[in-house]
């Protein structure tokens, strides 16, 4: 994944150092890459899948997935400075030019779907970049974060919150499993519609397991500031359903993950081992 970023980076030429270095900082300082390891493990679950469109795929999401974190750190969003136990970017930069980073994260996802290679028809690749505008925007993460900023401090019922979550982070991780299945040709609307289910299930799990670190996980462990939720008077699964509570729904969102990928005829290990680590995960 990470030749795959670099190779991107290294084609936007000299126009501007200082905003390269910053994207580059954004994109490649670490983070669990979960988001285009779905996209490859999806991938790989039809032998007729595209290699490189699922390149493409895997640093498009990763792309969005960076910008996305680097204008949630800044101050008009958390105002944090920590992230993935580094400075944030406005610290290690300034905050104009993290606010461009984040632009131009955001448009390189798209040039690499449109411009990738490969055997892949181009109603195909069409989808692909309709999937992760879609999940990127008012529809998907960039609504649930506006939702979850309105909310700060305010008292919501666990629809609402699941709403937020829906949106914000599990958007992206239901894109991410789909353009993997999208690299085929052969994937059928039932499977796709499994596929989604099962994403759709981890996605918010995985902001469940958040809210849980964020009370339960050090500030070491995280790479980011503990307890920041708690700080900005974020509504959480744990303040609302309690801590065994938060745990007990990580864990039947765990089974229905499991439970939709018990029909498709496809080896689903490595999807399977991704829902474990999903509700398992310690930062």
């Amino acid at each position: 994944m990470n030749a795959v970023l670099q190779q991107a980076l290294g084609r936007l030429g000299p126009l501007s150092p200082q905003l390269r270095d910053a994207m580059e900082y954004g994109l490649t300082q670490g983070g669990k890459r979960v988001r285009p390891m779905l996209v490859y493990a999806t991938a790989g679950l039809a032998e007729d899948a595209d290699p490189a469109a699922a390149d493409a795929a895997a640093a498009a999401i990763e792309c969005i997935h960076a910008y996305s974190l680097i204008h949630d750190d800044l101050p008009a969003m958390d105002n944090d400075d920590l992230r993935r136990g580094q400075p944030t970017v406005h610290k290690a930069f300034d905050e104009a030019t993290a606010i461009l980073a984040g632009d131009a994260l955001q448009t390189l996802a798209f040039e690499l779907l449109s411009n990738a290679e490969g055997r892949l028809p181009a109603e195909r690749r069409l989808q692909l970049v309709q999937e992760l505008a879609t999940a990127s925007g008012y529809g998907g993460m960039c609504g649930g974060q506006a939702l979850d900023i309105y909310h700060e401090g305010r008292q919501i019922e666990a629809a609402t919150l699941e709403t937020i979550h829906r949106h914000k982070t599990g958007a992206l991780i239901r894109a991410a499993v789909r353009m993997g299945a999208l690299c085929s040709v052969s994937v059928q609307p039932e499977e796709l519609d499994a596929l989604s289910r099962y994403a759709e299930a981890i996605g918010l799990a995985f902001q469940v397991q958040d809210d849980i670190l964020d009370i339960t996980a050090s500030t070491e462990t995280l790479g980011k500031t503990r307890g920041k939720d708690l700080e900005q008077q974020k509504s959480t699964y744990p303040a609302l359903l309690g801590l065994d509570g938060a745990r007990a729904l990580a864990d039947r969102l765990h089974n229905d993950a499991l439970a939709a990928l018990a029909g498709l005829s496809y080896n689903t290990d490595t999807l399977e081992a991704f829902a474990h680590y999903i509700v398992q995960r310690e930062y």
